[in-house]
């Protein structure tokens, strides 16, 4: 390592592992200690095992959604928690993946870094990622390194990486370095009783590769009781205070208040010898919480809201779309029945009548497209509220030239590499990308302006500004040759990039209760705190959807 990839001597570093198995939660386990952290400057950093470059290419349904941040990046989706948690944009850099890890080692030994040197996995491997991790730090002046672990102790993918903050922790010292381990404590069915076998056999695994956990969180659904707090302390040689109820709870949002009750926060500032942190603002937080547990337990109005899309066998495949519902409807104090709807059930259209809302998610490819198109269709002929994102939009863009623009051939240029002939392209490769033959960091990514169109619809959701900043994720647009004929048809583009290439970015129906689609994919940027402005207006649609539908019952 060179001086600028060593230890500043002033960041702290908290590790979150997992084991027993996958899902349990570390990404929100380790959002949930960044909130707490509020007062300090915290930077997340995911490390994955998977020899991806980045998940961009792998399928929804295997690994859950791609999340896209302002700088281009594509990375897990645990960053959607961390930037929603943390109220931060996080950076491509903070995603490290074992293929990013060999990338950088192999580009180095080429270039005569090593001076000859056998290059092993052990030291090697190991300190590309430490000088990582050190770089972050300095760059960012970071008061607190929170590093996520991905997969779970054993397994073979992330070992490099628990070598590596081994390592790590004896470079900084015990004062600056702090490790979480999450773990799971099952309740078998018939004996009603907790078990800690799985969290001891966990907890050793980790010790045998040189970590000993200071605070062990153990998921349940119920609340750990004393005794079985005890036996895992005494396994685990830390203190019964020291080990967390990681609770099943209704929304994410109530996690790190249940974590700041078990007093997760006072157990980090002692360990990592920080005095003088005062207590995060939590009250807008908490608050918005409990109107979330109010409408689970007692709702108000209870919104039927479908997600229409392919990979809906996987919830996680849409992850940032159902937490920006939740955003929006604890704004609007409703709750929403959130339907995945495979748009290749035979029966689907057959449930729109029940509905105050539906969403077209992004996605890619041919199967689902025509069914797609055609609950678009249906949606838009039966008032009901509607929200395209990026493929959403495109698909809708179709629709309406083929019925309300008289060009029944009307397709998207996306299906030409499956070999099927489009008469009619309103959707067009994007300009430069034609040509393009490798998938992997190729599309048009990251945060981009929006222009408004004055006077519109959009301009009017987004309270009268004329530019936004969204994010996108795309390899094609609205065909520039289509749009006159769209337009004179009734159909408003009110928001576009800039006129240098001035691509379409948002679509409207004027005369439509809620009929918008957008290019960018406004999920990604909404909190609890701050839901995106598309959400809202939906649900905000829904709700008067609602309004009839209850009146015309009675």
């Amino acid at each position: 390592m060179n001086s600028d990839d060593s230890y500043n001597g002033k960041s702290k570093f908290i590790f979150i592992t997992g084991g027993v198995l996958s899902g349990l939660g570390k990404g929100v386990a380790a959002a949930s200690i960044g909130a707490l952290l509020s007062r300090f400057r915290v930077i997340p950093v995911k490390c994955d095992g998977y020899l991806n470059v980045d998940p961009g290419t792998m399928n929804p349904i295997e690994h859950g959604e791609v999340f896209v941040l302002d700088d281009g990046g594509e990375v897990d989706m645990d960053f959607g928690h961390y930037e929603r948690f943390l109220n931060i944009n996080g950076k491509s850099e903070w995603s490290l993946t074992m293929g990013k890890v060999f990338s950088t080692l192999i580009e180095r030994e080429r270039q005569g870094v090593y001076a000859g040197t056998t290059i092993q996995f052990i030291p090697h491997v190991a300190d590309v990622i430490k000088s990582h991790l050190f770089k972050i730090a300095s760059k960012e002046s970071a008061d607190v390194m929170l590093v996520e672990i991905g997969g779970t102790v054993g397994d073979l993918e992330n070992e490099f990486y628990i070598e590596a903050v081994r390592q790590l922790s004896n470079i900084v010292g015990p004062d600056n370095c702090l490790f979480v381990h999450l773990t799971y404590v099952p309740i078998p069915k018939g004996v009603r009783e907790q078990k800690s076998k799985p969290t001891q056999m966990s907890v050793r695994d980790l010790n045998e590769r040189g970590i000993y956990p200071d605070i062990i969180i153990g998921r349940c659904c119920e609340p750990l009781t004393s005794k079985i707090k005890e036996k895992i302390a005494l396994f685990g040689n830390i203190p019964s205070k020291n080990v967390i109820s990681g609770l099943d709870m209704n929304s994410v949002y109530e996690i790190p208040l249940s974590f700041q009750q078990e007093g997760i926060l006072e157990i980090i500032l002692k360990k990592l010898k920080i005095a003088s942190a005062t207590s995060p603002k939590m009250d807008e937080w908490k608050r918005l919480v409990e109107v979330c547990q109010r409408n689970y337990e007692n709702p108000r109005k209870t919104l039927n809201v479908a997600l229409c899309g392919k990979h809906t066998q996987l919830e996680d495949s849409y992850a940032s779309v159902r937490e920006a519902i939740a955003h929006a409807a604890a704004h609007l104090n409703v709750a929403c029945n959130l339907k995945m709807l495979d748009v290749e059930s035979p029966d689907i259209k057959e449930q729109l009548a029940s509905l105050d809302a539906v969403i077209v998610p992004g996605g890619f490819g041919i199967r689902g497209m025509e069914e797609k198109i055609s609950i678009i269709q249906a949606v838009r002929e039966a008032n009901i509220p509607f929200l395209g994102i990026c493929y959403g939009m495109q698909l809708a863009v179709v629709e309406y030239a083929r019925h309300k623009c008289g060009l029944p051939l009307a397709g998207t240029a996306e299906v030409q590499s499956a070999g099927i002939e489009v008469k009619e392209p309103v959707i067009a490769f994007l300009p430069n990308l034609e040509y393009v033959k490798v998938l992997g960091g190729t599309l048009r990514k990251g945060g981009h302006d929006v222009f408004l169109k004055k006077g519109s619809f959009a301009e009017k959701i987004y309270d009268g500004v004329s530019v936004i900043r969204e994010r996108f994720r795309h390899r094609y647009e609205v065909n520039p040759m289509y749009i006159s004929k769209l337009e004179e048809n009734g159909l408003v583009f009110s928001g576009h990039s800039a006129k240098e290439d001035n691509i379409m970015q948002i679509m409207e129906i004027p005369d439509h209760p809620f009929f918008v689609a957008t290019q960018f994919h406004p999920e990604l940027t909404s909190t609890l705190l701050k839901p995106s402005p598309l959400f809202y207006h939906l649900l905000k649609a829904a709700e008067q959807r609602f309004d009839l539908r209850v009146e015309n019952r009675e």
